[in-house]
């Protein structure tokens, strides 16, 4: 099994204007990731637009992204569902593409209880080979996998990792240290661009990061710097791009990351209803602070 360590990209998904998605735009993302030093990407999750891909769309992105890396980095599917046989069936054509790993979100707007949650994730892991990854992200599921319910779920063998976002670090605290005493390989990364360097320096194994969509090197030289244990080198980078971090979350992602790589020539900027383009009043602060790092 390869490595959850360093930066992972939550990748967005390039669109035409009319929404069509931009297949030749993705495969120079892929490329420019590589070329940056990511160490992974995710493919078709929450900045990826998955709530809004049908599933036709969204196993076609899977195919293509995983073709563009061609085994250079790793490879992350985006499987989650709020349905476990929509996820098992997301899951299953993953593993058939070729990914050795899936990202699956906690079932979002049905709310359910943590017996729920163990069921919902059990079924998943015991339905392919491919490794999951659990998801964490209540602000916008409205639902909390709890850490007395990961220690649950640890030691399913098709069980390698979460992807925590919850600013809280008793909570991610208590997932490292978990996954330190467990004897099977699981990796806790951070999902919260803003915090991640203190989650890191806590022991966390890496980030998956909207900042490095645009940022890419950077969010990479602070991750390979925590691992190695120098804090002082990933602290100066990461004050250094903070508020940037803020303002990636000043609309609902991945809306201002695609602008920002619209700005940076990187993509045409399609987004799919109900997200919208971002609003005038917010280009003002993220320009400021794009020409502040030469980004355009």
């Amino acid at each position: 099994m390869q490595e959850l360590k360093g930066s992972f990209v939550a990748l967005v998904t390039p669109m035409k204007s009319n929404g069509e998605i931009n297949f030749p735009v993705l495969k120079e993302l892929v490329e420019w990731h590589i070329e940056s030093g990511t160490h992974g990407l995710v493919s078709v999750g929450t900045t990826g637009e998955s709530a809004t891909l049908n599933f036709n769309d969204h196993v076609k992105v899977l195919e293509k992204t995983i073709s563009y890396i061609n085994n250079k980095i790793v490879a992350i599917a985006g499987t989650g569902a709020n349905s476990t046989d929509e996820a098992i069936e997301l899951s299953k054509a993953a593993s058939s593409i070729g990914y050795e790993f899936a990202l699956s979100v906690t079932p979002y707007y049905n709310k359910p209880t943590q017996m729920g949650l163990e069921a919902h994730y059990k079924k998943i892991a015991d339905s392919s080979e491919i490794k999951n990854i659990l998801y964490n992200v209540p602000s916008r599921t409205a639902c909390d996998l709890k850490p007395d319910t990961v220690s649950k779920l640890i030691y399913h063998e098709n069980i390698v990792g979460i992807k925590e976002a919850v600013n809280d670090p008793k909570r991610y605290k208590a997932l490292i240290e978990m996954a330190k005493k467990s004897s099977e390989s699981f990796y806790v990364l951070s999902g919260d661009d803003p915090t991640f360097f203190d989650f890191m320096k806590s022991g966390g194994d890496g980030v998956i990061s909207v900042a490095a969509n645009v940022i890419p090197a950077q969010v990479a030289k602070i991750a390979i710097s925590c691992l190695n244990g120098n804090f002082e080198d990933a602290k100066e980078i990461n004050q250094r791009y903070k508020n940037l971090f803020e303002l990636l979350f000043i609309e609902s992602n991945p809306i201002p990351v695609k602008w920002m790589l619209k700005k940076m020539s990187k993509i045409e900027g399609g987004i799919r209803l109900p997200l919208t383009q971002l609003q005038e009043k917010n280009h003002a602060s993220i320009e400021d602070e794009m020409l502040k790092f030469k980004l355009l």
